[in-house]
């Protein structure tokens, strides 16, 4: 076999490997969370597990991307790795020297004055409850600016009026910082010849749009992991996002993991053409971004008609209104108004129906294949024409 493709089968196989390391990992995270008694997120975990499975599957048997590209994502896999552990050992050291501070009574326990940020941290960490029932308000549109991000992967992938895909834009940079240090590349991954995409090559935009994706969840879920295992002051997502930590985050995976698996799942079928127009993937994404989001701070700020699910989850018809609405301007925009029906439909059946899964996963899953099915039984053109 030629060396560097023995070392693309390498990169290729380490890739597959961690997403099945994740899948453990989940498995075992959301049967803990089950036994905690926190059925939402432990179920919700598990189904996260199982799409890793699939991811490792599928990039095993079809592959994600073509080299180097798979191997781009080990190195970042490996550098979040290493940022992470230099947080945690950060902390640890911190958490040892305050101890031995108090100890020696250089500082009292409960009222010193802590001289940094990361220490402040660390004290509402450890002395405090992180998970609440119920968040400030404040505080929940922070936590919904998070979907946002699908906004983020349309701009990734198709642009934004004057703004060319960003995807694009990073391969035409790459290609001209890679011929600048041709020699390096040459010795680190193979002949630059023999790099897969040329200037404004539409492959390059599929694949790296993917690459954004898949980085970002290794970005967030390592960090997560170790919230639920190590505790949550050695989390450093949970450091930057100032600890917006819900009861149900217990044990079980935070909501940016749930979303994310649920793009990173629709857009392998939309690579794999099981749905075949980018505009169902779109209007799929959007809506559970967009629609969940009006739903969740709409009803916070107005709703006053209270619903009381079976689960004892309460929402608003205020609410309800404005996510289900949300829900068909979308599909209208991509998908035209017949099929935004169907994206409306399941945003409402997933959303509002009780449940001990997240939405977050559901939604970006079930409504791209909904529009699909849709499209097959009725054959009628996808948008407007």
């Amino acid at each position: 076999m030629e060396y560097w493709v023995f070392v693309e089968s390498l990169y290729n196989t380490t890739l597959s490997l961690c997403f099945f390391v994740l899948m453990s990992l989940m498995y075992y995270i959301g049967v803990k969370g089950y036994r905690a008694k926190n059925r939402y997120g432990g179920i919700s975990s598990i189904l996260c597990g199982i799409s890793f499975l699939i991811f490792g599957y599928y990039n095993s048997v079809i592959g994600f991307f073509t080299y180097p590209w798979m191997g781009f994502l080990v190195w970042w896999i490996g550098m979040i790795l290493i940022l992470n552990l230099i947080f945690t050992t950060i902390i640890r050291m911190d958490i040892k020297k305050m101890k031995r501070e108090v100890k020696n009574g250089t500082m009292r326990e409960e009222n010193a004055r802590e001289k940094s940020v990361l220490r402040r941290y660390i004290r509402r960490m450890t002395k405090e409850n992180p998970y609440r029932e119920e968040i400030p308000f404040k505080m929940e549109i922070i936590r919904k600016s998070f979907h946002l991000s699908g906004f983020l992967v349309l701009i990734a992938y198709a642009g934004f009026f004057t703004i060319p895909p960003i995807a694009s834009l990073v391969n035409d940079t790459l290609i001209i910082a890679l011929q600048q240090i041709e020699p390096s590349y040459n010795f680190i991954w193979g002949n630059l010849s023999n790099y897969p995409f040329g200037l404004e090559d539409f492959q390059a935009v599929v694949e790296i749009t993917m690459f954004a994706l898949i980085a970002t969840l290794v970005f967030v879920i390592i960090s997560d992991i170790i919230r639920i295992v190590w505790g949550p002051e050695y989390s450093f997502f949970n450091f930057l996002t100032k600890s917006m930590l819900r009861e149900k985050e217990k044990n079980a995976a935070g909501p940016q993991i749930y979303i994310i698996t649920g793009f990173i799942f629709s857009y392998m079928l939309f690579m794999a053409n099981i749905i075949p127009d980018v505009r169902v993937f779109f209007a799929g994404i959007l809506i559970a971004c967009l629609a969940d989001a009006s739903a969740a701070l709409i009803g916070r700020r107005f709703g006053k008609r209270k619903v009381i699910l079976r689960n004892k989850e309460v929402k608003s018809i205020e609410g309800f209104i404005a996510g289900v609405s949300v829900a068909y301007i979308i599909g209208l925009v991509f998908v035209g108004p017949i099929y935004a029906i169907m994206g409306a439909l399941i945003f409402f059946l997933t959303d509002y129906l009780p449940s001990v899964t997240a939405d977050n996963i559901l939604n970006p899953i079930f409504i791209p294949i909904g529009i699909q099915l849709m499209v097959i039984l009725l054959g009628l053109p996808i948008g407007w024409f």
